[in-house]
């Protein structure tokens, strides 16, 4: 029987077919492994890794308050799970004065416009509705300190973000194209001539790919419909640089599909922790950094066919 061969369509950023071959190779057994001891790999139940995430920002914003200290976050959005968060704060009584929170990315217009934090299907809509406004009004930090992107500040976020000494901690997860926040391996605002130039990129608006169109385009707030045209075309996003600088870094894969066994996460996980270091996956980034890097059974599982499914 003769085999049938072709190169990946020209719109897939990652094209180099042995490292493809040998990262969908990769086992459950195996994936835990990796070369760089400070980019710990670990395989958990999905409902077990969201309570790692609640469970580490809580903690840090305890202790800022016992602690009388500042704690700085970068925060992925959409994430209803920050009531989460917000409950044990009310229950404990932890003031929040001293917490502040960037957050990674926000939506834009075709001219680099910011969403506002009005727009019900914006980003900073949905940090403000799960996280802050969930606080009892006493425990809040001030809303200053809930620091989104706007088309005034953009220009300056990278710095504002660094005059703060950095991120205490910073929680990001791929994308399926393998973006950071919204860091394209295919956008021209984040073409480098290096690895290195690439990684002192601070934030920026971006042109976001047609693959993130078609993930956000499945999500609950867009209506999960597939409807392409709801995705604004633009985004801004903080930077490679922006992550480095930050002090703690964790990245969480565990999505799938309405909690099937369908995940368009399971390969870019793959990809993202075991294939090379570089801006055509930019969340590979964390390979070369101290990052707790968790993957679900689900994602972790082996890539293999499924003809009993289709869709």
């Amino acid at each position: 029987m003769s085999e049938f061969t072709y190169k990946p369509s020209s719109w897939v950023p990652f094209q180099d077919m042995e490292v493809i071959e040998r990262v969908r190779n990769i086992k459950r057994e195996d994936i835990e492994k990796h070369s760089n001891p400070d980019f710990r790999i670990k395989v958990l139940p999905a409902e077990k890794i969201g309570h790692i995430f609640i469970s580490d920002i809580f903690a840090r914003i305890y202790r800022s308050d016992v602690e009388d200290k500042p704690v700085v976050f970068m925060f992925p959005n959409p994430a209803p799970a920050y009531w989460q968060v917000a409950h044990l704060i009310n229950t404990l009584k932890v003031s929040c004065r001293n917490v502040w929170v960037f957050a990674l990315d926000e939506y834009a217009d075709e001219q680099g416009n910011i969403a506002p934090d009005t727009w019900k299907y914006g980003f900073i809509y949905s940090l403000l509705k799960y996280f802050y406004y969930a606080i009892d009004e006493e425990l809040r930090p001030p809303r200053e300190q809930i620091v989104g992107p706007t088309t005034e500040n953009c220009s300056d976020y990278s710095k504002m973000l660094a005059d703060m000494g950095g991120a205490d901690a910073c929680y990001t997860g791929p994308g399926w194209t393998g973006h950071l926040a919204f860091v394209e391996p295919d956008a021209p605002e984040f073409q480098a001539e290096s690895l290195e130039q690439w990684m002192e990129m601070g934030s920026r608006i971006v042109t976001l790919s047609p693959y993130t169109l078609a993930q956000n385009s499945m999500h609950g707030f867009f209506g999960k419909s597939g409807d392409l045209s709801m995705v604004p075309p633009k985004a801004f996003t903080i930077g490679p640089k922006d992550v480095v600088g930050a002090k703690y870094r964790m990245d969480n894969s565990s999505i799938t599909v309405h909690g099937t066994s369908t995940s368009w996460q399971r390969y870019i996980t793959r990809l993202v922790a075991h294939g090379p270091v570089t801006p055509l996956v930019p969340t590979s980034i964390h390979q070369l950094l101290r990052t707790d890097y968790y993957i679900s059974e689900e994602n972790a599982a082996d890539i293999e066919p499924d003809w009993s499914k289709g869709y």
